[in-house]
């Protein structure tokens, strides 16, 4: 898509666990972007289907799902507004392990589901 005026850029981080991160730059037309979390849904529906992120607003006790840095603050995808014009840096959470793009492992070990899958050694 060809930058206007008014688009929002999104320069998002791009990697899977253990491959080198690059950046990969999208146009959102404002209209679609109300929030960080509709603009990557928009960037997944019409230019990238394979963007990995994560959210799970119908259900209020996964909420946290949608955190990620935006610009270098961690903030809830669905909270964070976009202004149009504006360009940003998009990143999964810091200091989590990657699972893919800005999907993070967010559960703390002794919260997942199957054994063997957290990193730390049962007691």
């Amino acid at each position: 898509m060809t930058s206007t005026n008014d688009s929002i850029r999104l320069k998002i981080q791009r990697a899977g666990a253990g491959t080198e991160a690059r950046v990969v730059e999208y146009d959102v037309p404002p209209q679609a972007a109300a929030s960080l979390l509709d603009a990557l849904r928009w960037v997944r529906a019409h230019q990238d289907d394979t963007l990995a992120f994560r959210y799970a607003c119908i259900n209020a006790n996964a909420c946290k799902e949608c955190m990620m840095r935006l610009d270098g603050k961690v903030v809830y995808a669905c909270l964070a507004k976009l202004e149009p014009g504006t360009s940003h840096t998009v990143e999964p959470l810091p200091n989590k392990p990657l699972v893919r793009d800005l999907v993070t492992e967010i559960a703390p070990p002794k919260e997942r589901l199957f054994a063997g899958e957290g990193d730390d050694d049962d007691e």
